[in-house]
């Protein structure tokens, strides 16, 4: 494992706010970000990943799909407690407690943004035109974003 950097990362995470929205991790103030079942998206927790890292919640497959507001990481990686639970649809027979396959983060909600920046907008903005989440084909629920990208979406929202 790489040693810890005390440099923030700035990340987008994506949900869907019919399953889990930023008005429920409004509601909580700080919630598990679990349900990643990507072996790519779970490294990056593992190794990547930190405490203090600054993240955009997007929410996805919905109408109105585009960045809702903004977290922050508040716990390293831990085992995902629903790859355990028979009844989760997020169950993984293969995975075992000493061997979870499954990792889940804490997240602190910071603010939502006066308004949704939607996808169509990233799209066209010229400063955004490399954030890896909008390469064609990008199927991952969580990927970096610059510093000035982090800043130009909160900008967008009117967040600053």
């Amino acid at each position: 494992m790489s040693a810890k950097s005390t440099t923030v990362r700035y990340w987008l995470f994506k949900s869907e706010p019919k399953v889990f929205g930023i008005e429920h991790l409004r509601r909580k103030g700080v919630a598990t970000w679990d349900g990643v079942r990507n072996y790519q998206v779970r490294n990056l927790l593992r190794s990547e990943v930190r405490v203090g890292d600054r993240a955009l919640f997007y929410h996805s497959s919905t109408k109105d799909v585009g960045v809702a507001g903004e977290m922050e990481v508040v716990s390293e990686a831990f085992p995902d407690p629903l790859q355990f639970d028979p009844k989760s649809d997020y169950f993984d027979k293969g995975s075992t407690k000493a061997a979870p396959r499954w990792l889940a983060v804490k997240m602190k909600y910071l603010r939502t943004f006066k308004r949704l920046v939607p996808l169509a907008e990233l799209r066209t903005d010229q400063q955004l035109k490399n954030m890896r989440t909008l390469v064609r084909g990008n199927r991952l629920s969580i990927t970096e974003v610059t510093k000035s990208e982090y800043e130009k979406i909160c900008l967008l929202g009117n967040a600053v």
